[in-house]
């Protein structure tokens, strides 16, 4: 069974940043996309950030030239940098990770817990 361990969740006032962290562990062939996803008290979950295998990124309008998502495969992890944070980007942001299984070789999607982000003004 594979496993996300998300961090790096907090607050911070507006225009300051934080660093996300997503660590996938366990029986792995290989990992596909890996991205990053929030939801405001009220709303619907939405894509944040994505990163796919071969490096190609894909942001949230809202976000663009403010986050940075990132993956280094070597440690299955994906990072998401966040600067300028703004009121709006609070939420809770929740790790995706697609894999294919080491024991099934079946594709598998799998979600994090969630790491909370406060935003003051």
């Amino acid at each position: 069974q594979v496993q996300l361990v998300e961090s790096g969740g907090g607050s911070v006032q507006a225009g300051g940043s934080l660093r996300l962290s997503c660590a996938a562990s366990g029986r792995i062939f290989s990992i596909n996309a890996m991205g990053w996803y929030r939801q405001a008290p009220g709303k619907e979950r939405e894509l944040v950030a994505s990163v796919s295998s071969g490096g190609r990124t894909n942001y949230a309008d809202s976000v663009k030239g403010r986050f940075t998502v990132s993956r280094d495969n070597a440690k299955n992890t994906v990072y998401l940098q966040m600067n300028s944070l703004k009121p709006e980007d609070a939420g809770v942001y929740y790790c995706d990770v697609n894999y294919v299984s080491g024991v099934t070789w079946v594709k598998v999607e799998v979600w994090g817990q969630g790491t909370l982000v406060t935003v003051s003004s």
